[in-house]
């Protein structure tokens, strides 16, 4: 496919673009906000010269938080501007950084609409996290002088049998960028497998993110049970999981089991079924401490998962038990908490492949599988001590590829007059 055909699809796919808006509007009404971003109309804004970094979603955009805190330090003139393209990754980056950032969508690959949008902003250099390839953009950005880095890049073999299938147009997309960085090996020689000309090794970003400053702290809340935690979880995992829970703990275990969805739009959906299948729920919305007939406290929080990590004896990370890819591992790993993880982890297939090499994890097969690990490991102290080390351990080994990125943003930098 060329560029001029994709184009014509685009637009061609508007109306469908547009329903699916309104769809997804119908568990999150934030998605009817801010339409006209979408569309490359965006409200005025001082001349400032300016980072763009586009972060997808909600993992995208933590995995900037080190490159943000390590830009603000060092271009303390520059604003920094961060593109979405859903609500969650909106919302994940007011929280994490409020005020100190602009946030808007990215508008949709129309070659008008991003032609807008760069006119309106005037980036001086524009950064997409992980793998977002739009063609349209990529031009646009050529044509106006603007670097485009491709940074912090994965690529799993799935989404590479997906660009595969349009050789001419990847190809084309990925030349167009100024530079690539890989968060490994294996990424690397699939995007030069596509076309990449020149594609540099740094490591994760994702090892660089701390915890933030003032965690709450939820041991504080739950006392002295012991505390399994699934965090991240996806739909169809809470099912299962609470399933396994229900027939191999029951009423009379004191462990706290703890689910924290990914998707907060699906909060009051796993409420429901947690109170399905007979256990006392009680959510973390409440305020309250967790009482001691509570058998699953919902996090129904945004902006917390390294609070649920340190207060967890035993962590499962989500989107791992279904073929979702995995979530991030890392953040368990980074607190000393011990990780479970399901059979899916191609999102995330080097650091798993890494922590499960550490002793920093263990893999199960199926939700049975899980609850047994989970309780074993919850009467094994030593175990989950060697655990947490390893954990530790493993995180601050990979630790650097912030330095590494903004070492690379330098070269890019305009040359002052």
């Amino acid at each position: 496919m060329s560029r001029f055909f994709y184009t014509l699809t685009l637009h061609a796919l508007l109306p469908w673009a547009l329903l699916h808006l309104v769809w997804r509007a119908r568990r999150q009404p934030e998605y009817l906000r801010h339409w006209g971003e979408r569309f490359g109309v965006f409200r005025a804004v001082p001349p400032a010269p300016t980072f763009w970094i586009h972060a997808v979603s909600v993992g995208e955009t933590r995995a900037a938080q080190p490159l943000v805190q390590a830009l603000r330090q060092r271009y303390p003139h520059h604003r920094i501007l961060l593109t979405h393209m859903t609500p969650t990754g909106r919302a994940t980056a007011e929280a994490l950084f409020g005020d100190a950032v602009e946030r808007v969508y990215l508008p949709y690959d129309l070659s008008w609409a991003v032609r807008r949008f760069l006119a309106h902003f005037r980036p001086e250099i524009g950064i997409v996290m992980e793998t977002e390839l739009w063609p349209n953009l990529v031009a646009a950005c050529h044509d106006s002088d603007i670097p485009l880095l491709l940074v912090n890049a994965r690529l799993s073999e799935k989404s590479a049998r997906r660009y595969a299938r349009w050789p001419r147009l990847t190809r084309e997309t990925l030349q167009g960028l100024a530079a690539i960085a890989s968060q490994g090996e294996a990424d690397a020689e699939r995007l030069r497998a596509l076309g990449a000309p020149q594609v540099e090794v740094f490591g994760n970003l994702k090892f660089d993110v701390t915890p933030p400053a003032h965690l709450p702290d939820f041991r504080a809340l739950i006392g002295d049970r012991p505390v399994f935690v699934c965090a991240s979880t996806r739909e169809g995992e809470e099912a299962l999981i609470l399933d396994a829970w229900a027939s191999k703990v029951g009423a009379s275990g004191t462990a706290l089991l703890v689910i924290v969805p990914r998707h907060p739009q699906r909060f009051d959906e796993v409420a429901r079924l947690i109170e399905s299948r007979g256990l006392t729920l009680q959510r973390r919305s409440d305020g309250q401490p967790v009482a001691a007939k509570t058998q699953v406290w919902l996090g129904d929080s945004m902006g917390e998962l390294f609070a649920y990590y340190a207060a967890a004896d035993i962590a499962f990370v989500g989107g791992s038990l279904l073929d979702y890819g995995c979530q991030n591992l890392i953040e368990p790993c980074a607190v000393g908490t011990p990780v479970l993880i399901g059979p899916s982890t191609f999102n995330f297939a080097e650091a798993a492949q890494g922590a499960l090499d550490a002793g920093a994890a263990r893999q199960v097969g199926n939700a049975g599988e899980l609850i047994e690990n989970a309780l074993a490991l919850l009467n094994d102290a030593p175990t989950r001590q060697r655990m947490s080390a390893a954990g530790r351990a493993f995180a601050a080994r990979h630790r650097g590829a912030t330095e590494k990125t903004l070492a690379l943003i330098a070269r890019y930098m305009p040359t002052p007059s």
